[in-house]
This record gives structure tokens, C-alpha cells and sequence, in this order.
């Protein structure tokens, strides 16, 4: 009777996931349909499912509709999202590893200190950090895009620290005995056995990278050095926006995040279950 509850139980919960998810991926098949629709099909009543004729001019169109460029576009997304997302990993998991191995007097005070820092609002530091690039006359490049990767992200810091804590310090105290300094035991023992939590983390950060509007808006003016994001916003007129274009201009630039996704799942599953079990 117990086993029948909860394979009862497990089956439920199992349709109201399938539920969910199902829901969520609306919006998504939406776009993907909506971009092979003519202009006028799109907002139609009752809206059409499916196209009257599959318009596959338009991702044709899109990529250089009005003297865009997607293919500059996304070299100069890539640019930014790669460097940004090694350097925030390598300066990143160097911190989270100095506050999960070394205790020091005050480490956990300067760890919460840092964990604060993830309240202080984006707007706070916005003023401030473009004075800085201005006066470094890095304004219309993609430098202060890349830069500010180097410096770590408190949250980066805190999952890999989370995750660090759960390898047994054992490893340091057998390599210190082999003549390991710190550095060499972070290469050579922690960052091969740090693959579930590096790919949640590279998802994390190349995502975040990729998809952000606000800092290119800042700081880029010309156009040939536009990302995708910025891109996408360009089919957005004064008194119209060509939402055919959009959507599949949205579609073709949705294609490298789930690549990536795709090709870490496994790894980013295991990080995720992994990360917090130890604090």
C-alpha cells in the first residue's frame, strides 16, 4: 500500500513538472513559429498557430536588415562573452579557494563582507565605473565590457567556495607532502575535480555575458562594434518595430546559449545537486 502511495505520489509530481515545463516552453515555440510568420500573421484575432506561408526570407532579412551586421555582431559578443567568462573563472575560483582552504583571522568576516556586496545595487556603481573608463579613454571599445570579468563575481565566489568545501582536505595535506605550494594544489588537484561546478558556472557567467544589454548601451556608440543584444534592440523603431524580423533575429541569436547548455548539461546538473552541501 506504502510503495502504490508513492508511486502515486512520484507520478503526480512528475505530470505537474511535465506541466510546468510545457508552460515555460509557450513563449519559446511561440517565437520560433511567429518567425517564419509574414508581419501581418503575427498579431492576428484568433491568433494562427502555424504560418499560412513559411516565411523563411526572414532570417535572410533579419541578419542584415538595416545595415546590420549579425556576423560582426556576434564576433564582438564573442569576444566579450569569452574573455570575460576565463578571466571571471580564473580569478573567480583562485578566491573561492583561498576562503575555502586557507583560514586566516577575519575570513569569515571578509567572506560575508563579500556576500554583501551582492546587495548593493547596479545603479550604485554605474556613475562611478564609467567616470573610470572615460578617463581611461576606453569609451566605444569593448575593454571596459571585458575588464570587469577579471575582478571575480561575488556569486561565482560563493558557489565554488561552496563546492571546494566538499573536497576532502585530505588532497591538500598528501600534495603538501610532495612539495605542492597552494598555487600548484589549486592547478593541479581542485580545479580537475571542479568540472560539474566550472561548467554551472561557465553557463552562469557566458549567459549572463551574452545577454547583457545595459553595458554595451553604455559604453558602445558605433555601430560595428554593436553586440547581438544591441542588435536585437535596433528592430525596435520610433512608431513601429518588424517583430518578424525580431523573432527570428531572437531565434538565430538563442543558438550558442543552448549549445552550451546542451553540450554542460551533465556537468551542469552534478554542479548544481553538488553545490551547498557543505557550508
Amino acid at each position: 500500500m506504502k510503495n502504490k502511495r508513492s508511486k502515486t505520489a512520484l507520478s503526480l509530481t512528475y505530470a505537474f513538472l511535465v506541466f510546468v515545463a510545457a508552460v515555460d516552453l509557450i513563449p519559446f515555440f511561440w517565437m520560433i513559429l511567429s518567425s517564419f510568420k509574414p508581419l501581418a500573421e503575427i498579431f492576428v484575432f484568433p491568433p494562427k498557430l502555424l504560418p499560412s506561408a513559411w516565411a523563411f526570407s526572414n532570417y535572410r532579412s533579419a541578419w542584415r536588415a538595416g545595415g546590420l551586421n549579425f556576423t560582426r555582431m556576434f564576433g564582438n559578443s564573442m569576444l566579450v562573452a569569452i574573455p570575460f567568462t576565463l578571466g571571471c573563472i580564473v580569478t573567480s575560483s583562485l578566491a573561492a579557494f583561498s576562503f575555502a582552504r586557507i583560514r586566516f583571522r577575519g575570513s569569515e568576516l571578509v567572506f560575508m563582507c563579500l556576500i554583501a556586496s551582492m546587495m548593493i545595487p547596479v545603479s550604485v556603481t554605474m556613475i562611478p565605473t564609467f567616470l573610470l573608463f572615460r578617463n581611461l579613454r576606453l569609451i566605444d571599445t569593448l575593454y571596459p565590457l571585458i575588464a570587469r570579468g577579471f575582478f571575480g563575481q561575488a556569486f561565482v565566489i560563493f558557489l565554488m567556495r561552496q563546492f571546494y568545501m566538499t573536497l576532502p582536505k585530505e588532497l591538500d595535506d598528501a600534495a603538501f607532502v610532495d612539495g605542492y605550494s597552494r598555487l600548484r594544489i589549486w592547478w593541479k588537484i581542485i580545479m580537475p575535480l571542479s568540472k560539474p561546478i566550472l561548467a554551472t558556472v561557465i553557463i552562469f557567467v557566458f549567459q549572463q555575458v551574452y545577454n547583457d544589454f545595459q553595458n554595451p548601451l553604455i559604453y558602445i556608440n558605433s555601430t560595428a562594434k554593436f553586440t547581438v543584444q544591441l542588435g536585437l534592440a535596433s528592430f525596435r523603431g520610433l512608431y513601429a518595430t518588424r517583430y518578424d524580423l525580431l523573432m527570428a533575429a531572437s531565434v538565430f541569436t538563442l543558438v550558442p546559449i543552448l549549445v552550451l547548455y546542451l553540450s554542460a548539461q551533465k556537468y551542469f546538473v552534478e554542479g548544481i545537486a553538488m553545490t551547498g552541501l557543505k557550508g
